[in-house]
């Protein structure tokens, strides 16, 4: 399976008695010439799974089509509205509920996800990960090296942390689609497409395993953090 999905049974659930559950949300989104459509369901995936396996966590299969708008213009791309990914992670958050668990934390791989702030701001007992906190610490100990602003979509992040992960996914060209463009501030009424014809906004040439390796490992360390400040009951 690739890693990506969880192959927990019922009763590896029961035996390790856990109280908080992730949610990876990804999308289905293009990601330029070299990384493919589930990218950022990739991603959210791999963080839940290398926090799943430092932490007692019930690691929840993946959202993967959520709102990739600005992504449009580009073939294969899907979006959902941000009122359909309230109402799943609300009913997930529901149906964990009478099944024991009452924490959730949404580990959120696309930033167009907007509403998953608001989805956490008004509920109890759920987190969202990783938060720009997390990411700028991650940024800094894993070496990346494109500043944040520039390093927006298939950039040196993000091919790095599946370079480590799942490298079968990067095409070997990936060095060769660098496109910067730090000015989209018309972006949410333009879209993507109006500051780059690849779909590409960063310097993937600058992409490692190594960077990747060391993004993660920053991540799995911020998330304990989290689990302190959810405090779930024992």
């Amino acid at each position: 399976m690739n890693g990506l999905l969880p192959l927990d049974t019922s009763v590896d659930v029961r035996d390790r008695a856990v109280q908080v559950a992730v949610l990876p949300v990804g999308s289905f989104e293009q990601h330029g010439a070299f990384l493919p459509l589930i990218t950022d369901t990739a991603i959210a995936t791999t963080i839940t799974r290398a926090v799943a396996d430092a932490y007692p966590l019930l690691h929840l299969p993946p959202v993967t089509i959520s709102c990739s708008h600005e992504h449009a213009a580009w073939p294969g791309t899907v979006s959902i509205s941000a009122t359909t990914l309230y109402a799943i992670v609300k009913d997930i958050q529901a149906s964990l509920a009478r099944s024991g668990v009452h924490h959730l934390v949404v580990v959120n791989g696309h930033g167009g996800n907007y509403v998953l702030s608001n989805v956490v701001q008004e509920s109890e007992r759920m987190g969202l990960f990783p938060t720009e906190v997390d990411w700028n610490t991650a940024r800094f100990e894993g070496g990346i090296e494109t500043p944040v602003d520039s390093d927006m979509h298939a950039g040196e992040l993000e091919t790095s942390i599946l370079l480590h992960a799942h490298p079968e996914l990067v095409r070997a060209d990936y060095a060769d689609h660098d496109h910067l463009a730090d000015d989209r501030r018309h972006m949410l009424t333009l879209g993507l497409n109006a500051y780059t014809t690849t779909g590409v906004v960063g310097e993937p040439s600058l992409a490692t395993a190594e960077k990747g390796q060391y993004v993660l490992a920053s991540l799995v360390k911020s998330f304990g953090q989290l689990l302190d400040v959810l405090k779930p009951s024992s």
